[in-house]
This record gives C-alpha cells, structure tokens and sequence, in this order.
C-alpha cells in the first residue's frame, strides 16, 4: 500500500497491505476472493467513473448503494451445476454473494447516479455533490 493511500483514505487496512505483499512477494496478480468484484475508478473534479468486470451476473442480481462519499457494490454469482459433486474434476470459478465497499474522496449526488451493464461489464457514473464542490469566494475591496 502506498503512503498517498493513507492520505487519500485517512486510514491503514493491514489485511489488504498484506494481501499486496503476499502477491507482490509471490508474483501472483490475481486478487483475493475478498476483492471480488475488481473496480477500476477514474476521477476528474466533477466525477467519478467506475467499471466493473462481473461475467456470469445478470444485472438483476447486482445492488449499487451510495452514502455520502461511500460506495457499495453488492451482488450475487451463481454457477450451474452441471454434473454432481463426485464429476466436478476442478472448480475455479468463485460463485457466491458479494460485497464491495470503497470511499470517494468528495460526496456523492445520490440522485444523478447513472448506471449500465453490458457484455459483463458493470459501468456507472457517481458525479461530486454541488454542495461539496470548491467554490470561489470574492473579495471586495474597501
């Protein structure tokens, strides 16, 4: 974890920097199940963009919540069995509920959240309240 991470999120989570050393340190990318689903986020003063990779998940089974700079990405998974556990040779695909949390570094306009899903990928848009938006002040002279 880098030390501007502290300074962007107020906070250190040492489960997830030793998560980063153990696959830094064992040259795996892959991330833990923990991290499911992986979010890339891009930022601009007004904005944040969010994309999502969710194969197998129909739109119906995926939550979005926001509260104030917060973020919530919970859904579900499932897999079809096609055999029954004696056949099943490997299973690597992770099925299941999940929950993903991460904090923007402004607050969030709940009601002009924009969201789309297509081909697997999970896309939304989160604008910067106004409220929360640097404002210049004048100064008058005297």
């Amino acid at each position: 974890m880098l030390w501007t991470d502290v300074d962007r999120f107020g906070y250190l989570d040492p489960w997830r920097m030793l998560d980063r050393l153990n696959r830094a340190a064992t040259g795996t990318l892959a991330p833990s199940t923990s991290e499911f689903p992986l979010v890339n986020v891009w930022m601009d003063g007004d904005r944040a963009l969010v994309t999502s990779e969710l194969p197998g998940v129909e739109p119906k089974d995926v939550d979005i919540s926001v509260a104030g700079r917060t973020v919530t990405l919970r859904g579900s998974r499932t897999t079809a069995d096609m055999c029954k556990e004696e056949c099943q040779h490997r299973h690597e695909r992770w099925s299941g509920n999940f929950t993903r949390s991460f904090e923007l570094p402004f607050v969030i306009d709940q009601n002009k959240v924009e969201a789309k899903f297509s081909r697997g990928v999970l896309q939304f848009i989160l604008p910067r309240a106004e409220a929360d938006k640097p404002r210049k002040i004048a100064i008058k002279a005297e």
